[in-house]
């Protein structure tokens, strides 16, 4: 639903300084959307620029994933994939204990009557992804050389595996994502480089990728700074308030940066700030694996994912991506890098002419709510403070919608969708 009036609530501030915590994807579209309402807008990181999540995920602009991670039947599943330590779903047992309310949350969301809700409104910010992104695209000099809008292709083992991604196939169609399915013929037509080993597949239209997601950031943040922008390295831990309201953002340096107006978007580490500002939230962390190789002799011209594996490849400038699957281990343990070699090993029976030689691994946090909704929002506390992280999965999908969205936020607009679904405190 769409407000019908502008938000008649004070606006966050009488200034125009605005702070924005997280140089991801997230934090560079919010800041580019409100230097655009005429913000003085200063990006804070404790490191460089699009160097997170945002450095090393899929490059997927998934615009068709509006079914949410928790599905009917998984409360079913869930024991099978935690036996398997290398299977879509892992989780790190000495981090059980403080994954549990996450995980009661997440099951809680797998009902059919919340699928179906979340669906509708994890699909109004998807809807709007091409709407948004195209002119912020254009505008920043990035074209077609980067971004690609040519559909991805989902594989499937057996037509039995076919048909049990039937309601999660027709949710999305439903919701106004166009599938369409394919044949075996089909498949190997578009990528003969496959294993013949998929009978049947779909094709999802509206999906695009990215050639090098850290290009993207990169870019955007250089057209951030072109238009006045600033950025200051700073490891951001409390806030100094006057008058009942937090005015500064205080560093692990001893550094007060004044803000006349917050927004917090960093990703998976936005927890323990949002809960510095009244507002606890049950975000928590899904790390993701992944491998890049060179492309060698292997040919592809679009994202597969094979479902069957929980895998997603992708063409890249620098290879080709080989990742998928969730870890649930908090942000402090190591990483298990024997999970990248085993998506890697699923990657070569889908494509068997890959080869890891001169590869790199990889690992990142994504930012996870246990309903699969981002929090994008205004907070309870504070005239002054909103909410940007959460995005899970489409992170780099929403990144241009998210930044529209907290813009007309901050400044008491209206906004193109009903924002209530996204709300910090919705739990």
């Amino acid at each position: 639903m769409t407000n019908t009036k502008p938000d008649t609530n004070t606006p966050a501030s009488d200034g125009k300084k605005a702070v924005v915590i997280g140089a991801g994807i997230v934090g560079v579209n919010v800041g580019l959307a409100l230097l655009k309402k005429g913000y003085d807008v200063t990006i804070l990181d404790r490191g460089e620029p699009g160097r997170g999540t945002s450095f090393g995920n899929a490059g997927g602009i998934a615009v068709s994933e509006c079914a949410p991670i928790a599905m009917p039947g998984t409360l079913l599943n869930v024991p099978g994939w935690l036996m398997d330590p290398y299977g879509p779903l892992s989780i790190r047992w000495t981090y059980l204990p403080k994954m549990m309310p996450w995980l009661l949350r997440f099951i809680a969301a797998s009902s059919k009557s919340r699928v179906e809700q979340i669906s509708t409104e994890l699909a109004a910010i998807l809807n709007r992804v091409w709407e948004d992104y195209d002119p912020v695209i254009a505008e920043a000099g990035l074209n077609d050389a980067v971004f690609k809008k040519e559909g991805a292709l989902g594989v499937y083992r057996s037509e039995r595996t076919r048909r049990d991604a039937e309601y999660g196939i027709d949710l999305r169609r439903r919701k106004g994502i166009k599938i369409r399915d394919i044949t075996r013929d089909e498949i190997m037509d578009l990528e003969p480089d496959l294993a013949p080993i998929f009978p049947c597949g779909v094709i999802e239209e509206d999906w695009g990728r990215v050639l090098d997601p850290f290009k993207i950031v990169t870019g955007l943040y250089k057209h951030f700074i072109e238009r006045g922008g600033k950025f200051q390295t700073a490891d951001v831990t409390n806030f100094v308030y006057r008058d009942g309201q937090p005015r500064a953002a205080m560093t692990t340096t001893g550094d007060q940066i004044t803000f006349d107006t917050l927004v917090v978007a960093c990703g998976a580490w936005s927890k323990t700030l949002a809960k510095r500002l009244g507002s606890p939230v049950p975000l928590d962390t899904e790390r993701g694996y992944n491998t890049t190789v060179p492309y060698h002799d292997v040919k592809l011209s679009r994202t597969i994912i094979s479902a069957d594996d929980s895998i997603i490849l992708t063409p890249m400038e620098m290879g080709i991506r080989v990742g998928g699957a969730v870890e649930l281990g908090g942000l402090i343990a190591p990483p298990n890098y024997d999970r990248a070699k085993a998506l890697f090993a699923k990657g070569k029976e889908v494509l068997p002419k890959l080869n890891a030689e001169g590869g790199t691994e990889w690992m990142g946090f994504r930012p996870s709510m246990p309903d699969s909704k981002p929090v994008i929002s205004k907070s309870p506390k504070h005239r002054n403070v909103f909410f940007s992280f959460g995005h899970g999965h489409l992170g780099l999908t929403m990144g241009a919608t998210t930044g529209r969205l907290i813009s007309d936020l901050v400044t008491g607009s209206q906004t193109p969708i009903d924002m209530t679904p996204y709300r910090i405190n919705r739990f």
